[in-house]
């Protein structure tokens, strides 16, 4: 069956783009990262893939991105996992697996608290970057980009992915609210963590830093060597599936 496309108002006027599949549950719910979108490489392959073995499979824009309406510049983390989860009720009310990919991984986890453990049967993160407004992006900020913060709420950094990206000072303290990495999570459930030790954004450390907080007895990190941050090359795709489709099979409920 083709997949089926559209816009959720979430509640005031601004319309969130999404695509489902249909298929066996649990959906598989694709999370992509900061100013990625659900037409990316690696949703567009795990769409395939599911679609090859009947699973259901549904993927989405936070506002700001891609198909949705909004401005990027008035997001935040639990704005975008509001959104995340307001398409998800909507169009995949039952049993869940997360993947998300950077920013995605930390909202899948977000969303695997939210739901809870009998609904999210595993969550895989590609490499997964919770707590990245206070764990990682300040120390990149220049002294120029403290200060466009300061005047204009906003910074705008150098990008290996096109155009500069735009950092509000509203993304930065706003996401002090959804902080994982200073506390300990306890959960019990599959999760599964890619990452690549050639990631110039989230550095494999980070990783480990996720597997030291989640209390979790099934967790499990593989390290990529001469993985990148984007982890689309064709064996890291074949992972990814192996990954994926390996949680699908373990799932029994």
């Amino acid at each position: 069956m083709p997949d089926a496309v559209g816009r959720l108002d979430r509640g005031d006027g601004t319309g969130l783009a999404w695509s489902a599949l249909p298929g066996r549950e649990p959906t598989v719910v694709f999370l992509p990262g900061l100013r990625s979108d659900m037409r990316g490489s690696k949703a567009v392959f795990l769409r395939d893939r599911c679609a090859e073995v009947g699973q259901a499979f549904l993927r989405l824009d936070y506002s700001g991105h891609g198909e949705s309406d909004g401005s990027f510049l008035d997001g935040s983390i639990g704005q975008w996992c509001d959104d995340a989860a307001a398409v998800i009720e909507a169009r995949a009310p039952g049993p869940l697996l997360l993947v998300g990919s950077s920013m995605g991984g930390w909202l899948a986890l977000l969303l695997m608290l939210r739901f809870g453990s009998e609904r999210v049967r595993g969550v895989v993160g590609i490499a997964a970057a919770p707590d990245f407004t206070e764990a990682l992006m300040p120390a990149e900020l220049t002294p120029e980009d403290h200060r466009a913060l300061a005047a204009e709420g906003v910074c705008h950094r150098p990008s290996e992915y096109g155009e500069p990206l735009p950092i509000t000072a509203h993304l930065l303290e706003e996401g002090r609210r959804h902080l994982l990495l200073n506390r300990s999570v306890r959960w019990a459930g599959p999760i599964r963590l890619l990452q690549g030790m050639n990631d110039p954004d989230v550095p494999w450390q980070h990783a480990l830093r996720i597997v030291e907080a989640i209390d979790d007895p099934d967790i499990q990190l593989t390290l990529i060597r001469d993985g990148d941050h984007r982890l689309s090359r064709p064996a890291d795709l074949s992972l990814l599936w192996n990954v994926v489709h390996g949680l699908l099979r373990q799932d029994g409920r």
